[in-house]
């Protein structure tokens, strides 16, 4: 099961590295396609890392059996 409130913490986390990230291109006078594929690479593969840390998903509650 996914996380709404982890999904939504961890993309918020990625939107402000973008915005840093755009801010410091900008600042260094890249071009305008840096300016537009590195802050979307960024998002793109920041997300997918955390999914493949389990970033996303619920604890499971497993219910302790008293066998």
């Amino acid at each position: 099961m996914v996380s709404k409130l982890r999904v939504l913490l961890v993309m918020l986390v990625l939107v402000v590295l973008a915005g840093g990230l755009i801010a410091l291109l900008v600042s260094l006078d890249a071009g305008a396609f840096w300016v537009k594929a590195l802050p979307i690479a960024l998002l793109i593969g920041g997300a997918t890392f955390a999914q493949s840390l389990g970033l996303y998903n619920k604890p499971t509650k497993e219910k302790a059996s008293s066998d």
